[in-house]
């Protein structure tokens, strides 16, 4: 039992860390998004043998050629996506479901979706392992979104399309938000704002995702 307690404040005492050095430091200033990152323990979202890598500064490989974003990647998308308490959220990308777990301390619901079949059902148990009852994992093709949850107040996409999938533009709510990384070798992060006559695009910085997977 000692043994188990002191790992878990390790743990914890480098989720602090990881806050104040690479995430704070760096800019972010949302409350709600600092609050999450040192609440979800992103080492249970990561391979067992990974974990003493979990709050280090880069991204981790998580099987299946997907990886776990860069902490700060991961909170300055939040921040980016202005959510509120009330918000529906669409994830495409569920990975290994930190992104997911991190919006859910957040906002009302998530619905994520992710192509890799393991990966959902790994998720999934994951969430209920963890006593999440607020995200929604759908196994199918992220170009497609959720359109039978649709519409969404914000969406995140953690995997680059080429361009900016028409069906996700559909989904989002009038005044909804997309943060999504757009293109192949050379990647920039977008801010999508969805308007009455069609949407705005605010560039925020460049990125290196893994290739958003379209489904056959």
């Amino acid at each position: 039992m000692t043994s188990l307690v002191s790992a878990q404040e390790a743990f914890s005492l480098q989720r602090e860390k990881m806050v104040a050095e690479q995430i704070e430091r760096r800019g972010v200033e949302d409350e709600q998004v600092l609050a999450a990152m040192r609440k979800v323990p992103r080492h249970l979202f990561v391979p067992e043998l990974m974990r003493i890598y979990a709050y280090q500064d880069h991204p981790l490989s998580i099987g299946h050629g997907q990886t776990i974003s860069q902490p700060y990647i991961v909170a300055f998308m939040t921040e980016a996506a202005r959510l509120k308490s009330t918000d529906k959220v669409l994830e495409i990308g569920t990975g290994s479901g930190y992104q997911a777990a991190v919006l859910a301390e957040i906002v009302k619901e998530v619905y994520t979706v992710e192509i890799v079949e393991a990966l959902a059902q790994q998720a999934q148990q994951r969430f209920k392992d963890l006593n999440y009852k607020n995200i929604y994992v759908h196994h199918g093709d992220g170009y497609q979104g959720w359109p039978q949850e649709a519409p969404f107040d914000a969406i995140i996409v953690t995997a680059a399309p080429p361009e900016i999938p028409p069906k996700l533009v559909e989904q989002l709510e009038v005044g909804g938000r997309m943060v999504i990384p757009i293109g192949s070798f050379y990647q920039e992060l977008y801010l999508i704002t969805k308007t009455a006559t069609g949407i705005s695009k605010h560039k925020l910085l460049p990125v290196r995702f893994v290739s958003m997977i379209k489904g056959k």
